[in-house]
């Protein structure tokens, strides 16, 4: 990040403004180093140690690519840099404790079949299904850990001023990180399994799944594939329905009754299903931007009315429940941290602090 990024981040909400002098001096002022952690989130004793902060591939995937398929603002970065830290630590705790992640599935290359590759994991990978999206994305998140991949959660608040660009990244050579979709698990689902396929190729990327670029054709071969196998892996079977059905257009109503049975039963959006019908001429183009746009006018729609009863709720002084919603724990995290406590490596405090519970609630999740 450049100076005048941080300085912009640290002046944001500030009577007082920083400047570069405050911060490069003989003395800084402890309140100007925390607003500095507030940022960077890395615990005041790091900017104690006297050695410089090393440049290595090994350190940062900043240092290992020099670009990622979206242009990541600054709070995306600072996202990508703390989970990256995290990935770090977890792994200096599991050679302490012997603990093993070694790779179970691999290493898959473009130029094999998505569609297959899919058929295949899916055996393994794809957990009971549920009909509740949050908890089909747990129970992928759970089977993921069983092959010795993390998937991390980071959650926005609605009145966050600094939000992520990102939908989700691989960090290799075992993590996955989801923005929670609170509103749209169907696309946190879809990222997880595109973030998975990035983990099979074994290439990192930081990104927004986007699929209006999956529609126009103008995706790399890599995000192509990502895209394929994701698709896949969440249809399933489901494809043999599809395959029966020639063209979709207004003479059989766009198949919106396959189409929304086909939703429902593997958690695909069907703005996904109807870009695939799109990519294999199995729908017009106009057709397509014609039940795009309806669709989000739909949610936007829905959106507005949530917001007004919200409003409405606050004007007539109703109580409006709700609280921050919690990042789903993988399994893979919680037996490491919790090897690692047994084994001496981390205190009950370090603990608490990962696991972001209070120290009451340790014994629940040592006892597991």
């Amino acid at each position: 990040m450049s100076k005048e990024e941080l300085l912009s981040f640290l002046n944001n909400t500030k009577a007082k403004a920083v400047t570069w002098d405050d911060l490069f001096c003989d003395n800084i002022d402890i309140n100007y180093l925390k607003r500095v952690d507030k940022f960077f989130k890395k615990g005041l004793n790091y900017y104690l140690d006297p050695h410089t902060p090393h440049k290595s591939s090994e350190s940062s995937v900043f240092f290992r690519k020099s670009k990622f398929n979206a242009e990541l603002n600054l709070e995306s970065r600072r996202i990508v840099s703390e989970f990256e830290d995290k990935k770090l630590s977890l792994s200096a705790m599991a050679k302490l404790s012997d603990y093993n992640f070694d790779r179970k599935i691999p290493i898959f290359h473009t130029n094999q079949n998505a569609k297959e590759v899919a058929k295949h994991l899916r055996k393994d990978l794809l957990p009971v299904f549920s009909i509740h999206k949050r908890e089909f994305l747990k129970g992928l998140i759970d089977k993921l850990a069983e092959f010795n991949i993390f998937v991390f959660e980071f959650i926005e608040t609605w009145n966050k001023k600094n939000v992520a660009n990102i939908d989700g990244f691989f960090l290799n050579p075992n993590v996955i990180v989801l923005k929670r979709q609170q509103k749209s698990f169907s696309r946190e689902i879809f990222t997880l399994v595109h973030e998975l396929g990035h983990y099979l190729l074994n290439e990192e990327e930081a990104e927004e799944v986007d699929i209006v670029n999956y529609a126009n054709n103008n995706l790399s071969i890599i995000e192509r594939w990502c895209n394929d196998f994701a698709y896949n892996f969440l249809l399933g079977d489901f494809s043999e329905d599809i395959d029966t059905v020639n063209k979709f257009d207004a003479s059989n109503d766009y198949g919106y009754e396959l189409i929304n049975k086909i939703s429902s039963k593997t958690h695909l959006s069907k703005i996904a299903i109807f870009t695939n019908l799109l990519l294999q001429n199995k729908l017009s183009k106009a057709d397509y931007y014609m039940i795009k746009s309806e669709i989000e006018e739909n949610w936007r729609k829905k959106f507005e009315e949530e917001e007004a009863e919200k409003e409405l709720a606050k004007l007539e002084g109703r109580e409006q429940r709700g609280s921050v919603p919690k990042p789903i724990q993988s399994p893979l995290f919680i037996d490491t941290l919790r090897i690692a406590f047994y084994d001496g490596i981390i205190g009950e405090y370090d603990f608490c602090k990962s696991m972001n519970i209070s120290p009451n609630k340790i014994t629940k999740y040592l006892s597991l």
